[in-house]
C-alpha cells in the first residue's frame, strides 16, 4: 500500500514538472513572437514616416509652384491693364485735340454766320423800304389801298370762275344725258375696278394661352435654357410677360409661329420640358404642319375641281391656311374668289376652269417660301410662270393690282371678284375706332360747307347723305356741292370701295288744322 501510494506521488511530481517545462517553453516562443511584432511595427512605423516626408515635401513643391503661376498671371494682367490704360490715355488726348479742333471751327463758322445774318438784315430792311414806297406810289395812283384792290380783284375771278365752272358742268350734263347708257356702262366697269383693295397686312403674332402662370416658369427653364432651345428650333420669338395666362409668339412666318403655338401645346401637355425634348417635338411638329399643308391644298383644289396643278403650288395653296388679311383667312378669301371667277365668267361665255384656277392662284405671292422686294401679284405671277401656268391665267396673277397690263378678259375679272370678296362686308375686320373716326370725317367734310345743314354717313361709310337749306343753295348749286364734296373726299381720305354722295334739297310747309 505504501508502495502504491508512492508511485503515485512519484507520477504527480513528473506530471508537475512536465507541466513546468512546457510552460518555460511557451513563455521563451511568446517572448519571439512579440520582439518579432515589435521589430515589424518599428519597421512598418519608419515606412510609414518616410512616406509622409515625402507626401509633404511634394506638396509643398506644388503649393510653391501654383503660387509662382499664379504671381505670373497677376503680372501678367497688371501689365494688360497698364497698357489698355496707355492706350485710353493716348485717345483720350487725340480726341481732346479732335474737340479743341473742332471748337475753333464752330466759333469761325460761328462768327461768319452773324455776319451773313447781319447783311441779310440790312437787305432786307432796304427790301421793305423799296416794297413799302412802291406800295405808296401805286395806291397814290390807283387811289386804293392795298386790301382794297385785293378784294376787288378776289371778287372779280371768284365771280367770273363760278361762272365758267356751271356753265361747263351743265354742259357735261347734258351730254351725260345725251349718252346715259353708254356713260353709265362705263361708270359702273370703272366703279367695280376701283372696289380693290390695296395689300394685306400680316399677322405678326399668336397668343398661346395657359391655364396658370406656373407653366411660365417651366417654359423658361433654368437660366431660361428651355426658352432659348425653342426659339432656336422655331425661329420664333417667344414673349413671356406680366400678361396673365398668355405667351406671345412673334415673328414674320405663319407657319413657324403655328409650329410653335402647336409644339408649346405638346410640350404643356407632356409635362417634360427640356432643350432635347424641345427639339424633338418640334421636329415632329414641322413634319406634320408640312404633311397637313399639302394635304390642305390637294383638297383645295379637288373641292374647286382644279387640275393639273403643280406640286409647288399645291404646297402654296395649303400655306394659305395660315395666313389672314384684316381678320380674313387668305385661304378662305381665295376659295371664294375663284367661285366668284367662275360664276362671272359663265355670265360672260368665258371658260369658268380658267377663272376658278387663276382666281384660286392670284394671291400666292402672299406665302412664298422666300421674301424677295416684289409685290405679292408680281412674285405670284413669276411663280406661276416658273410651274407652267398658261399666259393668261399668269397675267390675271400680275394684273389684279395694276401692276402689269391686263392682255386677257380673265385678268379685269380676277380683280373685280377679288375687291368683292375683300370689301364685302362682314368679309374684313375693322378697328371700330378707325371706323367710327372715318364716318365722323366723312359727315364733319361736309358740314365744313355752307349752307349744309345736316349730314349722315350710312350704310357703313359707303353712302353720305347731305341735306341743304332750300333758301341758301338752289338746284344747280347742289350738283356742283355733290361733285366738290366727291373731289375731296377722293383726295383726302382713305376707304374701301367707293362713296356716294347724295345732296338734298327740299322745301317743307307745314301747316295744322285745328
Amino acid at each position: 500500500m505504501e508502495t502504491y501510494i508512492i508511485a503515485i506521488a512519484v507520477a504527480i511530481v513528473a506530471a508537475a514538472a512536465g507541466a513546468f517545462a512546457t510552460l518555460l517553453v511557451q513563455k521563451r516562443m511568446a517572448g519571439s513572437r512579440a520582439r518579432l511584432i515589435i521589430s515589424e511595427a518599428e519597421k512598418e512605423a519608419e515606412n510609414l514616416r518616410n512616406n509622409k516626408v515625402l507626401q509633404g515635401r511634394e506638396e509643398a513643391l506644388r503649393i510653391t509652384a501654383e503660387a509662382e503661376k499664379q504671381a505670373q498671371q497677376r503680372q501678367s494682367r497688371m501689365q494688360s491693364a497698364e497698357a489698355k490704360i496707355k492706350q485710353r490715355e493716348m485717345q483720350l488726348n487725340q480726341q481732346q485735340s479732335e474737340n479743341q479742333r473742332a471748337k475753333k471751327e464752330n466759333d469761325n463758322m460761328r462768327a461768319s454766320l452773324e455776319n451773313q445774318q447781319t447783311a441779310l438784315a440790312t437787305r432786307q430792311t432796304q427790301v421793305d423800304e423799296m416794297h413799302t414806297r412802291a406800295q405808296n406810289m401805286l395806291e397814290h395812283i390807283s387811289g386804293l389801298t392795298a386790301s382794297e384792290a385785293r378784294e376787288k380783284l378776289i371778287e372779280s375771278l371768284k365771280d367770273e370762275a363760278k361762272t365758267a365752272a356751271a356753265s361747263y358742268i351743265n354742259d357735261i350734263m347734258d351730254d351725260a344725258k345725251m349718252t346715259a347708257n353708254k356713260e353709265a356702262r362705263r361708270i359702273v366697269v370703272q366703279s367695280i375696278q376701283r372696289v380693290a383693295t390695296e395689300t394685306a397686312i400680316e399677322n405678326s403674332v399668336t397668343v398661346f394661352h395657359i391655364d396658370s402662370d406656373e407653366i411660365k416658369g417651366r417654359i423658361i427653364g433654368r437660366e431660361g435654357r428651355n426658352i432659348r432651345a425653342l426659339e432656336a428650333a422655331t425661329g420664333i420669338e417667344i414673349i413671356v410677360d406680366d400678361t396673365p395666362e398668355a405667351i406671345v409668339l412673334s415673328g414674320f412666318d405663319p407657319v413657324r409661329r403655328e409650329i410653335a403655338r402647336l409644339a408649346l401645346h405638346q410640350l404643356v401637355a407632356d409635362g417634360r420640358i427640356h432643350p432635347a425634348r424641345i427639339e424633338e417635338v418640334v421636329a415632329k411638329v414641322r413634319k406634320q404642319i408640312e404633311q397637313e399643308i399639302i394635304e390642305t391644298g390637294q383638297r383645295t383644289a379637288i373641292d374647286l375641281g382644279i387640275h393639273g396643278l403643280h406640286p409647288e403650288l399645291i404646297r402654296l395653296v395649303g400655306k394659305m391656311k395660315y395666313r389672314s388679311s384684316y381678320g380674313q383667312n387668305l385661304l378662305q378669301h381665295s376659295r371664294e374668289t375663284a367661285n366668284l371667277c367662275a360664276v362671272m365668267a359663265s355670265e360672260l361665255g368665258l371658260n369658268p376652269k380658267k377663272a376658278r384656277r387663276a382666281g384660286l392662284l392670284h394671291d400666292i405671292g402672299k406665302v412664298p417660301d422666300e421674301e424677295p422686294e416684289l409685290p405679292h401679284a408680281l412674285l405670284g405671277m413669276k411663280l406661276a410662270e416658273k410651274y407652267k401656268e398658261k399666259p393668261e391665267i399668269c397675267n390675271a396673277i400680275g394684273a389684279h393690282h395694276d401692276e402689269v397690263e391686263q392682255t386677257s378678259l380673265l385678268a379685269p375679272i380676277v380683280q373685280v371678284c377679288d375687291a368683292i370678296s375683300g370689301a364685302r362686308p362682314g368679309a374684313r375686320r375693322e378697328i371700330v375706332e378707325a371706323y367710327i373716326k372715318r364716318l365722323n370725317d366723312l359727315e364733319q367734310l361736309a358740314m365744313s360747307y355752307p349752307g349744309v345743314v345736316k349730314t349722315y354717313a350710312i350704310q357703313a361709310g359707303r353712302e353720305l347723305r347731305v341735306i341743304v337749306g332750300a333758301d341758301k343753295i338752289d338746284d344747280n348749286e347742289t350738283e356742283q356741292l355733290s361733285a366738290e364734296i366727291a373731289r375731296r373726299i377722293q383726295d383726302e381720305m382713305t376707304y374701301p370701295g367707293q362713296v356716294k354722295i347724295t345732296v338734298i334739297r327740299e322745301t317743307r310747309s307745314v301747316s295744322f288744322a285745328k
